[in-house]
């Protein structure tokens, strides 16, 4: 798990409260675990504070507005992508706009990028309980 100083956790919990509208209106989508997958939202990692984050796939979803065109702001949003990079984090963009326009697809395409990475990163997609079933004709006691 990656987290953040105590100041950038304190500035995640106040972030939550002043969500965009189209970072609301995903995370009314993730918060129902789509593809089985959980996401946080304002989730500290070291410095920074990430948009949304699913910690078995080891990504952060960034909700990118009309600011991330500036050029200032994308080098800070390189630098950050390249630090998360470096935790073992990957990084994707999602413009505002298509949040609004194409929810749905926004949405399967989260999923789909977060199966590939669990698959990349060898992590079971589920964990059985007590080893394999039993063999046909044997006894579950």
């Amino acid at each position: 798990m990656i987290n953040g100083p105590r100041d950038t956790v304190k500035r995640a919990r106040k972030l939550r409260g002043e969500m965009s509208l189209p970072e609301a209106v995903l995370w009314h989508e993730l918060r129902k675990r789509p593809g089985g997958h959980k996401f946080r939202r304002q989730h500290p990692a070291g410095d920074y504070v990430l948009d949304f984050y699913c910690a078995k796939a080891r990504l952060d979803i960034e909700v990118d507005g009309w600011a991330h065109d500036n050029a200032t702001v994308a080098e800070r949003d390189r630098a950050r992508s390249a630090w998360l990079r470096s935790q073992g984090i990957a990084t994707t963009r999602i413009p505002a706009q298509r949040v609004l326009e194409n929810l749905e697809s926004v949405v399967r395409r989260i999923v789909v990028i977060c199966d590939e990475r669990i698959e990349q990163l060898g992590v079971p997609l589920h964990r059985p309980a007590d080893g394999p079933p039993p063999r046909a004709g044997e006894d579950c006691a």
